[in-house]
């Protein structure tokens, strides 16, 4: 039983870690396969900032986020809509530079989502309960004292991930635009 805390001990004994004040929110588009398109509101309240042994200098944070996706099949008026709720541990890697002049990072996370309906786009996705899982490339804009500007671009996949019978998931592209203040 106290096997998991001996691991975040071991692991943590190995990097040094920092809170950043920052706070980002992001707005962005999902362009979803199979004629599904959407809204993704996400914040984040924090940034942990982990110097490790085996990964360097990477960001780490939690991003609350409010989706909207609606589908509608090739010029049918007929709509269906659904309403995501998600939760998502993020990890940010920095990758190099574009230019010598405009950052470029790699993210990755998985985290937990609640849907509205689990019968959308012409599917039974299996449950109201998905993972959340995304990558992606983001690149700074501008930073100055009060505003960092960033764009993403994201590939985000949402799946029960096998705990049900039904489990064709959802994939979606996401540009993104993400302020921290």
């Amino acid at each position: 039983m106290l096997k998991p805390y001996f691991l975040c001990i071991f692991l943590f004994s190995f990097s040094s870690f920092s809170f950043a004040n920052n706070q980002a929110v992001s707005v962005g588009y999902l362009n979803g396969f199979d004629d599904i398109q959407g809204v993704r509101v996400a914040w984040r309240p924090t940034t942990l900032d982990i110097d490790t042994t085996w990964l360097g200098d990477v960001d780490v944070y939690l991003e609350g986020s409010v989706n909207f996706w609606r589908y509608s099949q090739n010029g049918n008026s007929e709509t269906d809509t659904n309403f995501t709720v998600a939760l998502t541990p993020v990890i940010i890697k920095r990758l190099g530079t574009i230019s010598d002049e405009y950052p470029v990072y790699l993210e990755a996370g998985i985290g937990l989502s609640v849907v509205s309906d689990q019968h959308f786009a012409g599917k039974d996705i299996g449950s109201h309960y998905q993972f959340e899982d995304k990558l992606g490339l983001i690149i700074d804009l501008d930073q100055s004292e009060k505003l960092t500007q960033q764009v993403a671009v994201r590939f985000i996949h949402y799946s029960n991930g096998g705990l049900n019978n039904d489990n064709p998931g959802l994939d979606f592209l996401n540009l993104a635009y993400i302020a921290h203040f």
